[in-house]
């Protein structure tokens, strides 16, 4: 299980600019919906702007501590 704030943590340690949003699904810390702004994304492709947040989860994707990750990616308006 991980809390939403350590996984906000974890991708704006990544993209300092991003303003994140993490929603538990379940209530277990394990289903999680996160959204992310961030002007990092800008000139990326959507796989290539969740690939970037994938690395900064990487440690909590690969222990299973997120096992289910619903990812939106924008850019700043």
């Amino acid at each position: 299980m991980v809390q939403p704030e350590q996984v906000r943590q974890a991708i704006v340690n990544a993209l300092p600019d991003a303003s994140v949003d993490v929603e538990d699904l379940t209530g277990g810390g394990d289903h999680l919906q996160v959204k992310v702004v961030s002007a990092a994304f800008s000139g990326h492709s959507r796989v290539q702007q969740h690939q970037m947040v994938y690395r900064a989860l990487k440690q909590e994707l690969a222990s299973e501590a997120i096992h289910a990750l619903a990812l939106q990616t924008n850019t700043p308006a």
